[in-house]
């Protein structure tokens, strides 16, 4: 968790680069929802097929990631190649989200 951030909501991420986490592939049709109950900042939006992380709210605290039963979320660093296209995809699916 970046240092004097504590658990505001509106902390940002990592100096607003990149994702910190992304959710990918393997939640589609699952959304086991585990991820967002232990995220401190309600960062993880629910869409139609899959949750998104909204790269702008989550604080890289790691929570999310052990949660996840079917191993979908990743450090953005870590997203396997084959997926790299759901970075993208959780920072705008998240912002329609919030949007609307």
């Amino acid at each position: 968790m970046p240092e004097g951030c504590g658990l505001a909501a509106t902390c940002s991420n990592r100096d607003n680069i990149g994702v910190p986490y992304v959710v990918t592939e393997p939640c589609i049709g699952v959304k086991d929802k585990s991820c967002m109950t232990v995220c401190p900042v309600d960062c993880i939006y629910e869409g139609d097929d899959m949750v998104y992380i909204h790269p702008d709210e989550c604080i890289d605290c790691g929570l999310c990631e052990p949660e996840c039963p079917v191993n979908a979320i990743f450090v953005d660093t870590d997203v396997p190649p084959n997926w790299k296209d759901y970075i993208q995809k959780n920072a705008v699916e998240s912002k329609k989200i919030v949007d609307k």
